[in-house]
Order: C-alpha cells, then structure tokens, then sequence
C-alpha cells in the first residue's frame, strides 16, 4: 500500500492483520483494501502520508463521478478503519462524515411473482439456492454458504454460520422447502456445501446475482429483482399474514432479529413460501 503498485507492503499487511484480528469477513476485507488503495492512488501517494483534507476531497471526487451511497458509505468505513485503527490516528475517524443514504421503499414482488421469477430460473442448484434464500429470509452470502449440516429437520430449523457481523443465527425451514432440498439432494448429491461451487468452495454469490438478471428477464418482470429482493418479500409476506417475528422492529431487511426469538417459535412459523405452489425440478 506505500504506492499504487505494490503487492503486500508492510503497510498492507499490518492492514490485513488488523481486519483479521477483528474478524472481518473476506469480503469486507477485501472491499475495505480496494477502497484505500483507490484513495491512495487518486492522489498518487501513499494512504499514510494522506489527511482529513485529502479524504474530504476525495468524498467530493467519489460524489462527483456518480458514486452509489452504499459505495461511499463503505469507503468512509473503510478510511475510518484505516485511520482509527492501523494508522491509530483516533482524532480522524469521527470526522470523516458519512453520506445521508436517500431513504427508499424497498421492491416487493407479489407471490405470483415470486413463483414466476423462481421457476424462470434454469439450473436446478440456482433454483434451489434462491428458493431457500427466500423461503427463509437468507441474503444471498449467507444462502451460499450453507452446508448439509446446517439442515436441521428435527428441529425444523436451518442454521445460518457467520452472518452479517459474523453471527450464528437460527431461522425457519419450511415443510415445503425441505422437500425442495431433499429432492434437490437426490437429484445433484452434495457433499459439504449444500450448493457447491467449483473445487472445495461453494457456489459464488455472483453466480445467484446473475442469475437473478437472466430470471428476472425470463419471467418478463419489470422490477428489478436480485437475492436482496427475495428476502425483502419474505419480510413483507410474513408480515402481511400477520407474524410479528421481527419483534416489532420497522426495519423489515433486519431478519437478523431472529436470534431474539426461541428456536420453537421460528420452527412453528409457517414461511410465506408453504402458501405457493413451485415446481422443484427444472423442465428439461
């Protein structure tokens, strides 16, 4: 990081180091790097060297070039952490101010939708990822990462490993999604990962998102659909026929409130999707 082109300067590494002894996930370790080094080579100099002057015309840059708010919010953590904690500069953080998110409703698809943007999708492992991302509330990392041992049919509960914030969490599996997964077992035989990817990892998260375009297209949707979407609906499903498990918090994307609630109460919840009718297996 001492310039644009160095692999791993000491700079770098002590950066790395300190996102991993906080337990950052990889994602957010490598969101967070890529944001320093473009600060740094917008200016052709090395991060350190760099002040509150720097990142404030750096903010005024990214505004200027069309960035998206989510993406200058993560830059602003990003430089927070950066200064704050590998550079201990704690005077810096508090004052790199962060974009006021336009505040947006959020697209909902009908369950006639939801049906027909599922069976739009081709791949039987695609199909069945999103099927269970919205059947029980996943973001669409936490629905990739899940291995057959997370299905807990006793209990009717699928276990969510290092979530949003790197949390543990329970949700509800539905008599019909287990169905759709134990068909989807017999038919593709997963080893580890529920939805394997290639080599030992699973399937990559990209691979749902550009799924979600080709089906969203397929179903002749008009709303922009992704993984996002799907949880979102589920949200606005459940509380539509009346379940309150998100303990009346307004926020309906934080099904991270889940946790909040006993396992026998997420088991007897019916999910939304036990009430559409979805066929399991691609045609052809």
């Amino acid at each position: 990081m001492a310039n644009a082109t160095s692999a791993v300067s000491p700079l770098r590494r002590r950066m790395i180091d300190d996102m991993t002894l906080r337990n950052l996930s990889p994602a957010t370790q490598r969101s967070y790097l890529n944001a320093v080094i473009k600060f740094a080579r917008h200016f052709n100099r090395s991060p350190d060297q760099l002040g509150l002057e720097d990142v404030r015309s750096f903010q005024v840059y990214l505004v200027s070039q069309g960035t998206s708010w989510p993406a200058l919010n993560q830059t602003v953590c990003a430089l927070r952490f950066f200064y704050g904690v590998t550079l201990n500069r704690a005077e810096i953080p508090e004052r790199i101010a962060y974009a006021r998110t336009p505040r947006k409703l959020p697209t909902i698809l009908s369950a006639d939708e939801v049906v027909r943007f599922l069976e739009a999708v081709p791949s039987l492992k695609a199909r069945a990822a999103l099927t269970t991302a919205y059947a029980a509330g996943l973001r669409a990392s936490e629905a990739v990462s899940l291995k057959i041992t997370d299905i807990d049919s006793d209990r009717m509960v699928l276990q969510v490993r290092h979530g949003k914030g790197a949390k543990d969490r329970t949700v509800m599996l539905s008599p019909q999604l287990l169905g759709i997964l134990r068909t989807y077992w017999r038919l593709a035989r997963p080893k580890d990962w529920l939805f394997p990817g290639r080599g030992d990892k699973p399937i990559d998260v990209q691979v749902l998102h550009s799924t979600c375009r080709s089906a969203t297209k397929a179903a002749g949707l008009t709303k922009k659909v992704s993984v996002h979407t799907l949880r979102h609906s589920f949200a606005t499903h459940l509380l539509e026929s009346g379940v309150d498990i998100l303990l009346g918090h307004s926020n309906l994307s934080t099904t991270a409130r889940y946790t909040q609630v006993a396992t026998t109460t997420i088991a007897k919840t019916q999910s939304p999707f036990d009430r559409l009718s979805l066929e399991v297996v691609p045609p052809g």
